[in-house]
């Protein structure tokens, strides 16, 4: 089933189609497609496109080739609680923007110290991977905003990113994958005012499932599409 495309201000729910042409060739393939399903966006002055990195900006660079937005990378980093970094405590993104959860706080006993010192330290690597990729700065005030990965297992990374992204004011954010998880997509979609997903296939299994080439994305080719990016948009 192929959904029509929603215009922008109406609550639109996921929409995805069910061809099951999969898998994608790579990530720039399945960056072409979801392009193609985010068309009604194309040409907008306030649209921009942001990557999650690192694979999501190589999908997130056709994305924002095809519908001439500009691009830059939303980096996002986990606040671990110490010694048991996998459960996160909240998260930082780029603009200064910090998600906090309260309740895991509580549960860990964390004390204020021991969070600045977290956090801290995760500032410190989240500017030097914007250093890295030489970002531009995200302003998305007023802006609608494309938040893109390669695909959505946990939707962990997503949802940190959209609530972050809510703290900076856009008009509107739009998370926007190749493929997902069913029910994945169906709870990030409650989260951002609108998802795409091309493709949301039953069982999942694992976003690399879907690519035939699903090769680990480097710093140097994402900071190398992030200036072709910005120089293709400066001209």
């Amino acid at each position: 089933m192929t959904a029509s495309p929603k215009s922008y201000g109406q609550s639109a729910p996921a929409r995805h189609q069910c061809s099951m042409a999969l898998p994608f060739v790579n990530r720039e393939d399945a960056g072409r497609q979801l392009a193609a399903a985010l068309v009604a966006y194309g040409n907008d002055p306030d649209l921009i496109v942001l990557g999650l990195p690192r694979g999501g900006v190589v999908v997130a660079f056709e994305v924002a080739g095809a519908l001439h937005a500009p691009l830059d990378v939303f980096v996002v980093r986990k606040l671990g609680v110490p010694g048991f970094e996998e459960l996160a405590f909240g998260a930082i993104a780029s603009g200064g923007q910090i998600v906090l959860n309260q309740d895991v706080m509580a549960d860990a006993g964390l004390t204020h110290s021991a969070m600045q010192r977290v956090i801290e330290l995760e500032t410190a690597e989240l500017e030097r991977r914007e250093r890295l990729f030489h970002s531009t700065g995200v302003q998305v005030q007023d802006k609608i905003v494309i938040l893109v990965d390669d695909g959505l297992a946990t939707g962990a990374t997503m949802r940190v990113g959209i609530q972050a992204l809510r703290q900076m004011q856009p008009r509107r954010i739009v998370a926007a994958v190749p493929v997902g998880a069913p029910d994945i997509v169906r709870s990030i979609g409650k989260e951002a005012d609108e998802i795409v997903c091309v493709e949301t296939p039953t069982p999942f299994g694992g976003v690399g499932r879907w690519y035939d080439d699903f090769s680990q994305t480097t710093d140097t080719q994402v900071r190398h599409l992030l200036e072709r990016a910005h120089a293709g948009h400066a001209h």
